[in-house]
Formats: structure tokens, C-alpha cells, sequence
């Protein structure tokens, strides 16, 4: 039997054939020595999906081979893992359109791939789909945001949501909509692909990017850049569990990217730091470059920590990609508990992990100290509500407090309006739950300030208000153990009656573990749970207290446990009395709290 020639021996034979002309021949030798380079030195590494592999054992060969997914045996996979191993989630759109169809809530497995489209079944919270979108940077058009109030009246509940990564959500979707919806998403120019379960949700960038004096560079060209490289890219969707990316130029409004797993912090390098720093390969000019801040995930109490490298601006979208596809190649797929990049780095250490991703990209990763180079400007404390001048001359930005988030079609619409008649028919939306209305005319500012108060909203918040976040707590998610949008509404109006404080508080609700909106940065947390008393099943808070992002970032320690609701108002009260009563001058709520251990605390806020 004649033994069938290699791929390299009929590649050979194939330009050999004198059928082929000496330029097809050339292009042809060219192709071949262009992919062998790319396979050498790939510029963002594209890793094919392993769902059976080799001989890994080295035993017999005839031996079938166990049945892999990215690299674990398939009976070794956690269920979710298994439904992706069966069926990637972006194909399941033939399901949704029987769905839709049929009028048809989809069951657990599809439930799950359903996420990867953005729609989301939240029963038994809601009997009804929820859907988020993906808004690169927070930007969007006066005519995206009224076309999103649209789909809200026809097809939701005339209402949408603001979240903590700068999106949008609409709820109490029938399934018989969901398609119409998906297709009237993408007539707007928008798009929910990979908004949900794991993939890499909502590309943040500075709220600010393009208009702030302060700032060291405008973040947006990356963040849309590195929300189409995803689009396009079918292999960024398949990760163990979720991940957030964050781009942070130095503006006055902080983006939280020290909560993220990969945060991106804009610094300047001068010619002063090029005399006295060490000798990297290749050196860098002076400029500004990005900082690299790895595994925030402050559900699971920990802030981003710096990388030790410095990447020009060119190049972040690359080492992003990289990085995601070391995760997705070596992450956890077995429990879902440690399944986030910090447990891969746990598990490996930082050297390895920069090693890994360096073999993905053509350019060198540079290590660069961070005491070398110069942070921006401190983020303004709520920077994201009032007017403040942009960088552009006789311009402004108004920052829109909306209350948890929630907003009606009818204001969605009206927004819509004073971003078109008085500024550049543009907003932006903030990882503080509220929207800037930007480029307004200093002579339109009043007029504007007076139209957001008739809406229902306000452009000056008391700093409780201001600082107010909730998840969506149990009226819409299942995970949720209490009404964190009701209660934390509640709080706010107890607090704005009856405390004056004199500098930025934030208080964050969530519903669960989950943390979705990050109570452990708060300077005071809440996260919901049930407890029993006299039989009768309750919603409680367990309270922490000291979190902080940017210069302040901390994690907040648990000072009580199982707070009724209903009596959550009065001890917050008494909490910020005693903090005014006894601070050291203007010290901040994380300094007063963070010089005392939870005993003391728990003895002095107690009643």
C-alpha cells in the first residue's frame, strides 16, 4: 500500500504542479511561510477549542483517547461546562426562534445558553425574559437610548434598569418577543451577544473619556475596539466564568477598574523616570501607557493588584485577548466556585500567567515599576452627579442622578430630548447606576438642570443619595434574598431626613453573594439574607463596613449579621451619628472605620 504523502509533502507537490504559474507559486510559498510565522509568533494567539485530544497518556495508541474540553476529560466537567461541550452557547438561535415560536419558556440547559444572546429567564423572581445589552464605553445616541425606550413599552414593562457596568437592562419580556427583540436591538445598532453566564460582559471605559481636563488619554477607541475583537471572535465566548475588562484614562469619575479582572490604569512616563528607572527591553518613550491590574472580584474579596507590566495603548487590545485565552485554555472547568481568573492565578502565581500570555502575542510584554511612573489625578468624589466644566471651551457635563438605577420609558424619552435640543444628542451612561448629559452650552445648563427636576430626576444629589447603588434584588433575580432597590430607596430617604454629612458617602445593596453591586467597596455594605424569627421567614442585611475604589480601595469587614430590613434605617442612622461625633477632623467614613477592629465597632455603632 503506497503511504499518503504528509501535509508538508503534498503542500511541495502542489506548488511543484507545472499547472501553477511562478507568481500563483510565489503567493502560495508566501501563504505557507506567513501562517508557519503566525503559528511561531501569533500577535493575539487563536487557540482552537480542544474537545478530544491526542494520546495524552503516552500509552497505547490504539487506545481511544479520553474525550477533552479545553484541555479536562469531558466526565470530569462541571454540568454547565457540559451543556457548552454539547452545544456552543451562540448556537443555540434555532432554540430561541422555536421559543419564541412556541411562546415557550426555555428549561435549565437552555436557560443557560439563552444568556450567551443576553436573554435571560429570571423566574421564579419574574415569569418573564430580561434582556441586557452591551454598550461599549456607556456611550450611546439620544436615538439608541429613545429606541430603547421603545422596546421597553412593546415589549417589557416600560421601564429599564441602569447597572454597575455602564448597561442597560429591560424585564418582563414574553418569550413570544424574544426574537423581535434581538432583531430591534440590532436595528439600533446595538447588541446583547455575550452579556451573560460566562463570557466577557460590558467593555467599561471612563465616563468621561474624550471631555475631562484631567484625563491622561481617551479610553474609547479601546474599549470598542476590544468589544468588536470579541464579537468577532467565536473563541472568546467559551470561558469558564464570567469577566469584566475595564479601561481607565484618569478621569474625574472613577470606573471601578481595580474591581475588574483585567483593569487597564492610564499612567504618564517622563524623561525624568527614563533616567532613574531600570533598563527594560524594548525601553519605552515618554507618553502615556497603561497600567495592567489583574483578578478584582470583590465578591470574593479581592481588588485588582498591579501586574508589574506597562502597555502602550496600541497594544492593550491584544494583551486582553491574550490574556482572556490563557484563562479560557487553563481556568477551572470542574467547580464553579474557583472558576475566575483569580484562582487560576492563585494556582499558578503571576510569573507563569505573564509567561502563558506571552507566547500569544508578537511583541514583548514590558516589566516597568510602578513607582516609575505617574498616576494621574485622584477621581473626583461623586463626579458622576452635578455640572462640571468638560475640556472643551464654554461646554459641560451633567451628571443625572437616577435612583437605583430605574427609569421610565417617559424619562427615558425626555433624556432623550434635552441630549438633542441642548447638547450633542449623546450620553453616558456610569458604573454609579446614573447618565451624564454631555456637551451642554454654558448658556443652556440652567435650562437643563430645570428640565431634569420636572422629569422626576435631579442634577444635585444629597452625598447619601449620590452614592446609593442596588442590585436588582428579588423582585427580578432568583439569587436574591431581599427588595435591595425598595429597601435601599427606603434608606436613602430616611438618611437625606435626618443625617447632614459634609463629604461623599456610598452605600452599595446586593441580594446575595453574587455582589453584583460590589458591596464590599462600599463605604457601607449590605448584602441580603433570610432569617427566621418565630418561625416566619425574614429579609435581613449583613452589614460591612470601610470598603473603598481608587485612592481609598479596601475591602469592608462584616461588623453585623442578620439585620432585619425594617431595622436597617435606624442603625445606619445611629452608625453616621457616632462617625460625625467622633472623626478626627475631616477624616473620611473608610478612615474612622478602618482604625478600629470589629469588636470595637460592633461596641460603639450597637445601640
Amino acid at each position: 500500500m503506497t503511504t499518503p504523502p504528509t501535509s508538508a509533502e503534498a503542500f511541495i507537490n502542489l506548488i511543484n504542479d507545472p499547472a501553477f504559474t511562478r507568481e500563483q507559486k510565489e503567493y502560495l510559498a508566501g501563504l505557507m511561510a506567513g501562517i508557519a510565522e503566525r503559528t511561531r509568533f501569533p500577535f493575539v494567539g487563536v487557540t482552537p477549542t480542544a474537545r478530544s485530544g491526542a494520546n495524552p497518556s503516552g500509552n497505547d495508541p490504539n487506545q481511544a483517547a479520553p474525550a477533552l474540553f479545553h484541555g479536562t476529560p469531558v466526565d470530569e466537567l462541571c454540568k454547565q461546562e457540559r451543556w457548552k461541550y454539547q452545544e456552543h452557547g451562540l448556537d443555540c438561535w434555532d432554540k430561541i426562534l422555536a421559543h419564541a415560536e412556541a411562546n415557550r419558556f426555555p428549561d435549565e440547559e437552555n436557560t443557560f445558553r439563552f444568556r450567551y444572546y443576553g436573554l435571560f429567564y429570571v423566574a421564579p423572581a419574574q415569569n418573564s425574559f430580561m434582556l441586557r445589552c452591551r454598550i461599549p464605553a456607556g456611550e450611546l445616541t439620544a436615538a439608541q437610548f429613545r429606541g430603547l425606550a421603545d422596546l421597553a413599552d412593546e415589549f417589557g414593562n416600560r421601564q429599564a434598569q441602569l447597572t454597575t457596568r455602564a448597561n442597560i437592562q429591560i424585564r418582563e419580556i414574553a418569550p413570544k418577543h424574544i426574537v423581535q427583540v434581538l432583531m430591534r436591538l440590532q436595528s439600533l445598532g446595538l447588541t446583547s451577544k455575550g452579556a451573560g453566564v460566562d463570557n466577557i460582559r460590558n467593555i467599561t471605559a471612563s465616563p468621561t473619556a474624550g471631555i475631562d481636563p484631567q484625563e491622561f488619554i481617551d479610553t474609547r477607541p479601546y474599549a470598542h475596539a476590544l468589544h468588536h475583537y470579541i464579537l468577532n471572535h467565536r473563541n472568546l465566548y467559551d470561558l469558564p466564568r464570567k469577566f469584566n475588562v475595564a479601561f481607565d484614562g484618569g478621569g474625574s469619575i472613577n470606573v471601578l477598574a481595580d474591581t475588574n479582572d483585567i483593569g487597564f490604569r492610564a499612567v504618564r512616563i517622563t524623561e525624568e523616570h527614563l533616567r532613574h528607572a531600570p533598563n527594560p527591553s524594548p525601553p519605552p518613550t515618554p507618553g502615556v501607557y497603561f497600567r495592567v491590574l489583574l483578578c478584582g472580584i470583590t465578591g470574593h474579596k479581592q481588588l485588582a493588584y498591579d501586574a508589574g507590566i506597562l502597555v502602550a495603548p496600541q497594544e492593550c487590545v491584544a494583551v486582553a485577548a491574550a490574556m482572556i485565552r490563557v484563562f479560557a485554555e487553563h481556568g477551572d472547568r470542574t467547580n464553579r466556585q474557583k472558576a475566575r481568573l483569580k484562582y487560576l492565578l492563585d494556582r499558578w502565581g503571576l510569573d507563569r500567567f505573564l509567561e502563558e500570555t506571552q507566547k500569544r502575542l508578537a511583541f514583548p510584554l514590558r516589566r516597568w515599576p510602578v513607582e516609575h511612573c505617574t498616576p494621574p489625578p485622584p477621581p473626583v468624589p461623586q463626579a458622576h452627579i452635578g455640572v462640571y466644566r468638560q475640556k472643551q471651551k464654554g461646554l459641560n457635563y451633567i451628571g443625572v442622578l437616577v435612583p437605583v438605577g430605574l427609569m421610565t420609558s417617559r424619562q427615558m424619552r425626555r433624556l432623550a430630548d434635552l441630549a438633542i435640543y441642548y447638547g450633542s444628542g449623546e450620553l453616558r451612561l456610569t458604573p454609579w447606576q446614573n447618565l451624564l448629559l454631555i456637551n451642554i452650552p454654558d448658556a443652556y445648563v440652567e435650562t437643563v438642570k430645570r428640565a431634569l427636576v420636572r422629569i422626576g430626576f435631579h442634577y444635585e444629589a444629597s452625598h447619601l443619595l449620590g452614592g446609593l447603588v442596588a442590585c436588582t434584588g428579588n423582585t427580578g433575580c432568583k439569587y436574591a434574598a431581599t427588595n435591595t432597590k425598595a429597601h435601599a430607596l427606603t434608606v436613602g430617604r430616611h438618611l437625606a431626613a435626618t443625617v447632614q454629612l459634609d463629604q461623599p458617602l456610598n452605600i452599595h445593596f446586593t441580594g446575595c453573594p453574587h455582589s453584583c453591586a460590589q458591596h464590599y467597596i462600599g463605604d457601607i455594605g449590605l448584602q441580603g439574607v433570610k432569617v427566621t424569627l418565630n418561625g416566619e421567614s425574614l429579609e435581613a442585611y449583613n452589614i460591612v463596613l470601610g470598603g473603598g475604589a481608587g485612592p481609598q480601595a479596601g475591602i469592608a469587614k462584616q461588623v453585623f449579621s442578620g439585620i432585619l430590613a425594617s431595622e436597617v434605617p435606624a442603625l445606619l442612622e445611629r452608625i453616621l451619628r457616632v462617625y460625625l461625633e467622633r472623626r478626627h477632623g475631616s477624616e473620611s467614613f473608610a478612615e474612622f472605620t478602618r482604625r478600629y477592629d470589629v469588636r470595637q465597632l460592633q461596641e460603639m455603632f450597637s445601640p
